[in-house]
């Protein structure tokens, strides 16, 4: 299917021919994506708990509050082993230099990473797995032979592919993964961890945003605790921490703005039309955090903020008409909750990712870390205003997949993750083409969405669909319109 000269703006603007709105109530513009989820009573800014769902993570239950108390009273003098997918990367090097701080309390069961065989080598020989994934089978050969020469006295069990980070995540001595790895790849291991009972730190968006109406029921079933490890969601089960259930009244994810947020709409725009290469550059450059190059493009589209929306609503069961965005540049306020009186409680940190990844290994526990501590008076002000959606409508067209529910959100996710990686490998897309595939890809998955019953085959084949239709329609973009006139 080719996609059709569009606007930013066609696919919500003609949502009561599509089925997509965004400003209708949920009640009257959508089915709902999670029909096996008991639905609460009385969270919400309504009352009525309409849109609202259980949640993946440890909270707003009263067996939830249980749980966290128990494992409290067990002081911080735990053992935990860990395995991390992704060990290379951002989150694992993070989690790992967690792990050299509080020796007594974590132990490495397993790594799983790309390509990099030397510093996976490194970390092999430092913390001793019995698991050691690459993705391909010369990664593999290189990192045996990187071992065999450094002398490697305790050698793990080398594996490389997709079955190779399953086996790293379902490794039987660890009791909880660490899931850093970019994109949909982290959706099976995932699962297979859930199965056999393992917590999850959950740093990889794409599991409950692509797999969530599989995800959810799993959790519930396995009773594992998934714990956010990224610094929004971390900073919402952390004030959600004591919440009586029903106490919830909505939830604010904050926002840096990413690399374009000290531009109006018209410089962005003009920017992207007279100097496409500055913004390419621009937008692989976080203003303040230190990720890896796909989350942080996806930071300068706002694709980030709506995908981190529908986590939210899979994490901490909020509609998504309880979930709102704004723009705090400082990166102080990680997230927010209002309760049902009104009350607001926020999380603040630097913008240090270990912070919230230290939190999803040690839950419920408070462990002394040795981190530089907030100083209020030297950041001086914080600020916050609500985002453009016309500057970035990747905001908008995240909400609308996950009204829709069901198989939309995955498209979504795969659309986004294939034009965010050909953005970045320079193959002719524009910044301004990224929205513009994925609403394309969105519009065209009507044909063939599903809401009830959604299974991971589902999940995978959409998954897979939405990519091909991004490589197809590439050329189909660069010269569309921006925006609705």
């Amino acid at each position: 299917m080719k996609l059709p000269s569009i606007a930013i703006g066609f696919f919500l603007a003609s949502h009561q021919a599509s089925g997509f709105s965004t400003n209708l109530p949920l009640s009257l513009s959508t089915k709902q994506s999670t029909s096996s989820l008991n639905v609460f009573s009385v969270s919400g800014s309504t009352g009525t708990g309409e849109g609202w769902i259980d949640p993946s993570a440890p909270v707003n239950s009263a067996a939830s509050l249980q749980k966290t108390l128990d494992e409290s009273l067990k002081g911080s003098t735990f053992k935990k082993r860990i395995s991390i997918l992704g060990s290379t990367g951002s989150i694992g090097t993070q989690t790992l230099d967690i792990v050299d701080a509080c020796p007594d309390n974590f132990v490495v069961d397993a790594l799983s990473a790309g390509n990099n065989a030397k510093l996976m080598a490194d970390q092999v020989m430092k913390y001793s797995p019995k698991v050691a994934s690459l993705s391909t089978p010369e990664a593999a050969a290189e990192l045996k032979s990187l071992l065999k020469e450094r002398g490697c006295t305790d050698m793990p069990e080398i594996v490389h592919g997709a079955e190779g980070i399953v086996e790293a995540a379902t490794v039987g001595s660890a009791d909880t993964v660490v899931t850093g790895i970019v994109g949909a790849a982290g959706l099976l291991p995932t699962i297979e961890a859930i199965k056999l009972g393992k917590d999850i730190a959950l740093a990889n968006k794409e599991t409950l945003i692509s797999g969530g109406p599989v995800i959810n029921p799993l959790v519930e079933k396995h009773g594992i605790n998934m714990l956010p490890a990224d610094s929004e969601h971390s900073a919402i089960f952390q004030c959600l921490q004591g919440v009586p259930p029903g106490g919830l009244r909505r939830v604010i994810l904050t926002a840096s703005g990413g690399a374009f947020r000290d531009f109006s709409k018209e410089e962005l725009f003009k920017m992207c039309e007279e100097d496409p290469r500055a913004v390419q550059k621009k937008a692989t450059t976080h203003p303040n955090w230190d990720m890896g190059a796909k989350i942080t493009l996806d930071s300068a589209t706002m694709m980030n903020k709506g995908l981190e929306v529908i986590e939210a609503h899979y994490l901490f069961g909020a509609s998504y008409d309880d979930i709102d965005i704004v723009i705090h540049p400082q990166s102080i306020v990680h997230s927010m909750v209002e309760t049902q009186d009104t009350s607001c409680i926020a999380q603040l940190g630097w913008a240090d990712m270990r912070l919230p990844i230290v939190y999803s290994v040690s839950w419920p526990h408070r462990l002394k870390m040795p981190y530089k501590p907030l100083n209020l008076a030297e950041i001086g002000s914080l600020t916050f205003k609500a985002p453009d959606t016309e500057k970035y409508p990747c905001i908008s067209l995240a909400y609308a997949a996950g009204k829709k529910g069901g198989t939309m959100t995955a498209v979504l996710n795969a659309a986004n993750e294939a034009a965010n990686e050909m953005f970045r490998e320079d193959v002719g897309l524009g910044f301004l083409d990224i929205p513009k595939l994925i609403e394309g890809a969105m519009e065209a998955h009507k044909e063939d969405f599903k809401v009830d019953d959604v299974t991971l085959d589902d999940i995978l084949s959409c998954d897979a669909w939405a990519r091909e239709y991004v490589a197809e329609n590439t050329k189909n973009v660069v010269n569309a319109p921006i925006l609705s006139t």
